[in-house]
Protein backbone atom coordinates (compact mmCIF):
# COMPACT_ATOMS: atom_id res chain seq x y z
CA UNK A 1 0.00 0.00 0.00
CA UNK A 2 1.32 3.36 -0.69
CA UNK A 3 2.40 5.48 2.19
CA UNK A 4 1.76 9.14 0.87
CA UNK A 5 -1.34 9.69 -0.96
CA UNK A 6 -0.85 13.27 -2.77
CA UNK A 7 -3.93 15.47 -4.04
CA UNK A 8 -4.85 18.34 -6.24
CA UNK A 9 -7.16 20.81 -4.71
CA UNK A 10 -9.57 22.52 -7.55
CA UNK A 11 -11.50 20.14 -9.45
CA UNK A 12 -9.93 17.49 -7.29
CA UNK A 13 -10.80 17.79 -3.43
CA UNK A 14 -13.22 20.99 -3.99
CA UNK A 15 -14.38 22.85 -6.48
CA UNK A 16 -13.12 25.23 -8.44
CA UNK A 17 -12.35 28.18 -5.50
CA UNK A 18 -14.83 26.37 -3.55
CA UNK A 19 -14.45 24.87 0.23
CA UNK A 20 -14.42 20.79 0.67
CA UNK A 21 -18.03 19.82 1.29
CA UNK A 22 -18.60 18.07 4.88
CA UNK A 23 -18.04 14.77 2.95
CA UNK A 24 -15.14 15.26 1.83
CA UNK A 25 -13.97 17.06 4.96
CA UNK A 26 -14.34 13.76 6.74
CA UNK A 27 -13.03 11.67 4.43
CA UNK A 28 -9.76 13.74 4.14
CA UNK A 29 -9.77 13.64 8.60
CA UNK A 30 -10.22 9.91 8.39
CA UNK A 31 -7.72 10.20 5.74
CA UNK A 32 -4.60 11.48 7.84
CA UNK A 33 -5.83 9.40 10.98
CA UNK A 34 -3.95 6.22 9.45
CA UNK A 35 -1.49 7.51 6.58
CA UNK A 36 -0.01 10.44 5.41
CA UNK A 37 -1.07 13.10 2.71
CA UNK A 38 -0.31 15.92 1.06
CA UNK A 39 -1.94 18.69 -1.13
CA UNK A 40 -0.11 20.25 -3.63
CA UNK A 41 -2.15 23.20 -5.53
CA UNK A 42 -1.82 25.83 -7.72
CA UNK A 43 -3.71 27.95 -5.46
CA UNK A 44 -1.73 30.29 -3.07
CA UNK A 45 -1.65 30.09 0.78
CA UNK A 46 -4.35 32.37 1.95
CA UNK A 47 -7.13 29.76 -0.73
CA UNK A 48 -5.78 26.68 1.34
CA UNK A 49 -6.92 27.89 4.36
CA UNK A 50 -10.09 28.57 3.04
CA UNK A 51 -10.78 25.57 1.12
CA UNK A 52 -9.46 23.43 2.94
CA UNK A 53 -7.95 23.83 6.57
CA UNK A 54 -11.09 25.63 7.77
CA UNK A 55 -12.80 22.73 7.10
CA UNK A 56 -10.81 20.42 8.98
CA UNK A 57 -10.03 19.59 12.65
CA UNK A 58 -7.45 21.18 14.00
CA UNK A 59 -6.24 17.91 15.94
CA UNK A 60 -3.01 15.96 16.14
CA UNK A 61 -3.77 13.71 12.35
CA UNK A 62 -2.77 17.44 11.04
CA UNK A 63 0.72 16.20 11.47
CA UNK A 64 0.11 14.11 8.61
CA UNK A 65 -0.53 16.73 5.87
CA UNK A 66 2.03 18.62 4.07
CA UNK A 67 0.46 21.45 2.12
CA UNK A 68 2.30 22.79 -1.34
CA UNK A 69 0.86 25.60 -2.77
CA UNK A 70 1.74 27.45 -6.40
CA UNK A 71 2.56 24.23 -7.32
CA UNK A 72 4.67 22.82 -5.02
CA UNK A 73 6.72 26.25 -4.99
CA UNK A 74 5.91 26.46 -1.22
CA UNK A 75 6.00 23.93 1.41
CA UNK A 76 4.25 24.51 4.30
CA UNK A 77 4.76 21.44 7.72
CA UNK A 78 2.27 21.33 10.79
CA UNK A 79 3.73 21.07 14.14
CA UNK A 80 1.34 22.48 15.93
CA UNK A 81 1.00 25.38 14.18
CA UNK A 82 2.13 25.95 10.25
CA UNK A 83 5.21 26.69 9.09
CA UNK A 84 6.93 27.38 5.73
CA UNK A 85 9.60 24.97 4.45
CA UNK A 86 10.47 26.16 1.49
CA UNK A 87 9.63 29.19 -1.01
CA UNK A 88 10.81 29.86 -5.14
CA UNK A 89 10.11 33.14 -5.09
CA UNK A 90 10.19 34.84 -8.63
CA UNK A 91 12.18 37.70 -9.03
CA UNK A 92 10.13 41.19 -9.53
CA UNK A 93 11.77 41.55 -13.24
CA UNK A 94 10.52 37.78 -13.89
CA UNK A 95 7.16 38.38 -12.84
CA UNK A 96 6.72 41.57 -14.88
CA UNK A 97 7.60 39.59 -17.79
CA UNK A 98 5.25 37.10 -16.70
CA UNK A 99 2.53 39.60 -16.55
CA UNK A 100 2.91 40.97 -19.77
CA UNK A 101 3.37 37.88 -21.64
CA UNK A 102 0.14 36.75 -19.99
CA UNK A 103 -1.89 40.08 -21.03
CA UNK A 104 -0.52 39.12 -24.70
CA UNK A 105 -1.80 35.60 -24.93
CA UNK A 106 -5.26 36.66 -23.34
CA UNK A 107 -5.51 39.44 -25.53
CA UNK A 108 -4.81 36.90 -28.76
CA UNK A 109 -8.16 35.23 -27.71
CA UNK A 110 -9.80 38.64 -29.29
CA UNK A 111 -12.20 38.38 -26.44
CA UNK A 112 -13.35 41.89 -25.96
CA UNK A 113 -16.39 41.45 -24.28
CA UNK A 114 -15.08 38.71 -21.52
CA UNK A 115 -17.31 39.39 -18.75
CA UNK A 116 -14.83 39.19 -15.46
CA UNK A 117 -15.33 38.98 -12.29
CA UNK A 118 -12.41 39.83 -9.59
CA UNK A 119 -8.60 39.84 -10.57
CA UNK A 120 -7.79 37.90 -13.91
CA UNK A 121 -3.92 38.14 -13.37
CA UNK A 122 -2.53 37.69 -9.66
CA UNK A 123 1.13 37.71 -8.49
CA UNK A 124 1.41 34.62 -5.80
CA UNK A 125 4.65 35.08 -5.37
CA UNK A 126 6.27 32.30 -6.24
CA UNK A 127 3.73 31.65 -9.17
CA UNK A 128 1.43 33.95 -11.30
CA UNK A 129 -1.50 32.83 -11.88
CA UNK A 130 -4.09 34.18 -14.95
CA UNK A 131 -7.56 33.15 -14.21
CA UNK A 132 -9.63 34.55 -17.27
CA UNK A 133 -12.63 35.13 -15.95
CA UNK A 134 -11.34 36.76 -12.87
CA UNK A 135 -10.51 35.23 -9.29
CA UNK A 136 -14.22 35.25 -8.70
CA UNK A 137 -15.82 33.72 -11.50
CA UNK A 138 -19.15 31.84 -11.02
CA UNK A 139 -18.37 27.63 -11.09
CA UNK A 140 -20.99 27.82 -14.30
CA UNK A 141 -19.16 30.53 -15.93
CA UNK A 142 -16.04 28.65 -15.54
CA UNK A 143 -17.35 25.60 -16.77
CA UNK A 144 -18.76 27.26 -19.91
CA UNK A 145 -15.43 29.09 -21.21
CA UNK A 146 -13.02 26.42 -22.13
CA UNK A 147 -14.32 22.85 -21.42
CA UNK A 148 -12.02 21.15 -24.56
CA UNK A 149 -9.05 23.15 -23.17
CA UNK A 150 -9.12 24.98 -27.01
CA UNK A 151 -8.55 28.58 -25.61
CA UNK A 152 -5.54 27.83 -22.88
CA UNK A 153 -3.60 24.97 -25.10
CA UNK A 154 -3.58 27.87 -27.76
CA UNK A 155 -2.71 30.35 -24.90
CA UNK A 156 0.08 28.01 -23.91
CA UNK A 157 1.37 27.34 -27.31
CA UNK A 158 1.76 31.40 -27.69
CA UNK A 159 3.15 31.78 -23.78
CA UNK A 160 5.85 28.58 -24.46
CA UNK A 161 7.32 31.03 -27.39
CA UNK A 162 7.10 34.65 -25.31
CA UNK A 163 8.79 33.36 -22.01
CA UNK A 164 10.40 29.86 -22.72
CA UNK A 165 12.26 29.86 -20.29
CA UNK A 166 9.63 29.51 -17.61
CA UNK A 167 6.93 26.62 -16.48
CA UNK A 168 3.41 27.52 -18.13
CA UNK A 169 0.87 25.03 -17.16
CA UNK A 170 -2.98 24.91 -17.53
CA UNK A 171 -4.73 24.36 -13.96
CA UNK A 172 -8.30 24.85 -12.73
CA UNK A 173 -11.02 25.43 -14.92
CA UNK A 174 -9.94 28.51 -16.35
CA UNK A 175 -6.30 29.55 -15.57
CA UNK A 176 -2.89 29.08 -16.25
CA UNK A 177 0.01 28.90 -13.66
CA UNK A 178 3.65 29.99 -14.52
CA UNK A 179 6.23 29.35 -12.55
CA UNK A 180 10.49 29.61 -12.38
CA UNK A 181 11.64 27.23 -15.36
CA UNK A 182 11.61 23.47 -13.39
CA UNK A 183 9.10 24.73 -10.22
CA UNK A 184 6.77 22.61 -11.05
CA UNK A 185 4.09 19.54 -9.58
CA UNK A 186 7.08 16.99 -10.22
CA UNK A 187 10.13 19.67 -8.39
CA UNK A 188 7.40 19.52 -4.77
CA UNK A 189 6.91 15.35 -5.18
CA UNK A 190 10.80 15.75 -5.03
CA UNK A 191 11.02 18.02 -2.07
CA UNK A 192 8.08 15.41 -0.35
CA UNK A 193 10.57 12.50 -1.09
CA UNK A 194 13.54 14.49 0.55
CA UNK A 195 11.38 16.20 3.88
CA UNK A 196 9.33 13.27 4.60
CA UNK A 197 11.64 10.54 3.32
CA UNK A 198 8.82 8.26 1.19
CA UNK A 199 9.88 7.05 -2.15
CA UNK A 200 8.17 8.10 -5.22
CA UNK A 201 7.42 4.53 -5.74
CA UNK A 202 5.34 4.65 -2.58
CA UNK A 203 3.69 7.91 -3.58
CA UNK A 204 -0.20 7.69 -5.24
CA UNK A 205 -1.65 11.14 -7.06
CA UNK A 206 -4.67 12.24 -7.35
CA UNK A 207 -5.98 15.26 -9.85
CA UNK A 208 -8.12 15.89 -12.54
CA UNK A 209 -5.34 18.24 -14.22
CA UNK A 210 -3.05 14.81 -15.49
CA UNK A 211 -3.37 15.95 -19.53
CA UNK A 212 -0.48 16.92 -21.15
CA UNK A 213 0.14 20.36 -20.85
CA UNK A 214 -1.97 20.61 -17.24
CA UNK A 215 -0.29 21.18 -13.96
CA UNK A 216 -0.85 17.98 -12.54
CA UNK A 217 1.12 16.25 -15.33
CA UNK A 218 4.44 16.99 -14.07
CA UNK A 219 3.53 14.27 -11.51
CA UNK A 220 3.09 12.08 -13.66
CA UNK A 221 6.40 12.41 -15.10
CA UNK A 222 8.33 12.15 -11.92
CA UNK A 223 6.92 8.79 -11.90
CA UNK A 224 4.51 8.77 -8.93
CA UNK A 225 1.55 6.27 -9.98
CA UNK A 226 -1.56 8.60 -10.65
CA UNK A 227 -5.38 8.73 -10.91
CA UNK A 228 -6.77 10.93 -13.05
CA UNK A 229 -10.39 12.20 -11.67
CA UNK A 230 -12.99 14.65 -12.92
CA UNK A 231 -13.99 16.18 -10.19
CA UNK A 232 -14.48 15.93 -6.29
CA UNK A 233 -17.49 13.34 -6.78
CA UNK A 234 -14.92 10.61 -7.99
CA UNK A 235 -12.17 11.66 -5.34
CA UNK A 236 -14.44 10.76 -2.87
CA UNK A 237 -14.70 7.04 -4.65
CA UNK A 238 -11.29 7.17 -4.44
CA UNK A 239 -10.63 7.84 -0.43
CA UNK A 240 -13.19 5.67 -0.20
CA UNK A 241 -11.59 2.92 -1.70
CA UNK A 242 -8.34 3.55 -0.04
CA UNK A 243 -9.46 3.60 3.53
CA UNK A 244 -11.62 -0.03 2.75
CA UNK A 245 -8.06 -0.99 1.83
CA UNK A 246 -6.21 0.04 4.65
CA UNK A 247 -8.96 -1.13 7.16
CA UNK A 248 -10.44 1.85 7.74
CA UNK A 249 -14.55 2.21 7.37
CA UNK A 250 -15.28 5.39 5.45
CA UNK A 251 -17.51 8.10 7.46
Amino acid sequence: MKRLIVFDLDGTLAESKSPLDIEMAQLVHSLLAIVRVAVISGGGWPQFGKQLLAHLPEDEALANLSLLPTCGTKFFAYTGLWSKVYEEDLTPDERTKIVAALHEALGGLHEGGRKVWGEVIEDRGSQVTLSALGQEAPLEAKARWDPDLAKRTKMKALLDTLIPDFSVRMGGATSIDVTKPGIDKAYGIRKLREFLGIPISEMLFVGDALFVGGNDYPTEQAGVACIPVRGPAETKRVIQTLLACLGCDPP
